[in-house]
């Protein structure tokens, strides 16, 4: 499919210790170069910062994606609407004309200002935070700027009897999707643990009538902190905490292991590296999920299950085609998570061909964007 299609990430370009971060929108620009189309990476740039700054994370962006054959993919703009600087149009980026040649913008942000998504002939915008984007909008938290298509992860948005605002558009269900041809089935390491990598403070609010609670992975893990007590499987949380935080402490009292995450998977090939060398992976949804049974699976996990690795993650809603006890494990309560850990240990080889069949019968990239494409060119 000899076509161009523009993605525009969140902020890859402010944030390059974000390995996991990078491959959220490497996977959908891999899978898209895979069925043979053009790929632009556009990036806003905020003036304001630093020249020294920009400079260096333009660079380290370059960096990370020339890995990927995409180096000459990255396009920036100015966030303020105005030129960008002489010097960084010279670090061999392209603009926003080029950007502009593409047929299709597959933006991410929701919030990518109106007259950069109008200067495309089409645009299709992909929500891969379900449930709590369209709470926001729909109490005027952040703006919604108009697509001509909207696809979203969660299952149920747009569906009968959700609690999920609709916003009166027409959502597009897409599976999410993991470069399968980058990330092959891998051997664990002797006695590697189960693992994620998360940010443990960062989230939103999560309101109801009544209170507003915190959406972050600290409040869907305090619920099982307990939990390397009822396994003699090591347990490991690669975060962005630093020894020194008392979170960091009081989660080895309780028998994990804890791993600076902006050590151990700063850049996508760590990132990689550090999921391929694990066990499986354990991890606790954000409270929102839970809340509003969005169905959704992380890119994360993706990358788990493709690498063979069995995924024992919470359960975040009914799905028309997710196992809950078969590669990937969807526990409801600490009794449970326990009992799918040990699950897994027990019988690991059938586990681990049962997370890469799971990746290849229902996450290929491939196929996922294929079908996507059909819809938003359509």
């Amino acid at each position: 499919m000899g076509i161009t299609v523009c993605i525009a990430p969140v902020k890859t370009l402010e944030y390059p210790e974000g390995g996991g971060h990078l491959w959220e929108y490497l996977n959908w620009a891999l899978g898209l170069r895979a069925l043979g189309c053009k790929i632009i990476w556009l990036e806003a740039v905020t003036p304001r910062s630093p020249p020294a700054e920009i400079r260096a994370n333009i660079a380290t962006l370059k960096l990370r994606l020339e890995h990927y054959g995409l180096v000459n993919s990255l396009a920036l703009y100015s966030s303020t609407g105005g030129p960008l600087p002489a010097d960084l149009t010279a670090m061999g980026c392209l603009d926003l004309d080029d950007a502009a040649e593409a047929e299709l913008l597959l933006e991410f942000p929701y919030d990518t200002p109106p007259h950069i998504v109008n200067r495309f002939r089409r645009s299709a915008l992909l929500d891969i935070d379900p449930g709590l984007s369209q709470t926001w909008v729909s109490k005027g938290r952040i703006s919604l700027t108009p697509h001509d298509v909207y696809f979203t992860t969660g299952e149920t948005v747009g569906q009968a009897r959700t609690q999920i605002p609709d916003l009166g558009l027409n959502w597009v269900y897409t599976r999410p999707c993991v470069a399968l041809d980058w990330w092959p089935r891998r051997e664990a390491k002797t006695k590697a643990p189960f693992t994620t990598v998360a940010h443990w403070y960062a989230g939103g609010w999560l309101e109801d009538d009544a209170h507003a609670h915190l959406d972050d992975k600290r409040s869907g893990f305090l619920p099982f902190v307990e939990m390397p007590s009822l396994t003699d499987h090591p347990l490991e949380l690669a975060l962005d905490l630093k020894p020194a935080d008392e979170q960091w402490r009081m989660l080895e009292e309780r028998g994990w292991r804890v791993a600076e995450s902006h050590r151990v998977a700063a850049t996508p090939w760590d990132y990689q590296r550090y999921i391929q060398d694990s066990f499986g992976e354990f991890s606790c949804a954000k409270p929102a999920c839970l809340k509003l049974e969005n169905a959704w699976l992380s890119n994360r996990t993706l990358c788990y299950l493709a690498s063979g690795k069995p995924a024992v993650v919470q359960h975040t809603g009914s799905s028309r085609f997710l196992p809950d006890d078969a590669g990937l494990f969807r526990f409801r309560d600490l009794r449970q998570a326990a009992q799918f850990v040990e699950k897994v240990a027990v019988d690991y080889e059938r586990q681990s061909e049962l997370a890469r069949a799971l990746a290849e019968e229902y996450f290929d990239a491939r196929n996922v964007v294929g079908t996507l494409l059909e819809r938003a060119l359509s």
